[in-house]
């Protein structure tokens, strides 16, 4: 799949932005990647609202062989390929997923910040001594 390809496939989702990412393309949406576009196949976003309709369309979950395994990526799932030819459908499916990767998005909790160490007391007391070492000595 190319770019041109992926963008005429998203014509009746809207605009859309195709980054290059592995060994495909990831496809995002108001800054929210909800797609996934490599050799294998086209793969949406998914969660538990959504996952029951690629189920029954016989989609299956991303996977991928390492060396020592294979690894399912349950939250994202292959597109199914009747929907190559029905841009409309494949809208509403781009949609969901969207509507999947902006719920997941919701339920990370944002990286705890380290928080600011307070001054050092001895290193604040020297600051002080040698100001008014300054002071009077002038």
């Amino acid at each position: 799949m190319d770019r041109d390809f992926l963008i005429d496939l998203f014509v009746d989702f809207g605009p859309v932005t195709i980054r290059k990412m592995f060994s495909g393309f990831g496809i995002s949406a108001d800054g929210t990647n909800f797609a996934l576009a490599l050799r294998a196949g086209l793969y949406f976003r998914a969660d538990e609202q959504s996952i029951p309709q690629f189920e029954a369309e016989g989609s299956k979950p991303f996977s991928y062989q390492t060396r020592a395994k294979t690894v399912t990526v349950n939250s994202y799932w292959q597109l199914p390929a009747r929907l190559f030819d029905d841009s409309e459908e494949l809208a509403d499916w781009a949609k969901a997923a969207l509507a999947a990767a902006q719920r997941a998005a919701l339920r990370k909790r944002p990286k705890a910040r380290k928080a600011a160490k307070p001054p050092a007391r001895k290193a604040a007391a020297k600051k002080q001594k040698a100001a008014k070492k300054k002071r009077s000595s002038s």
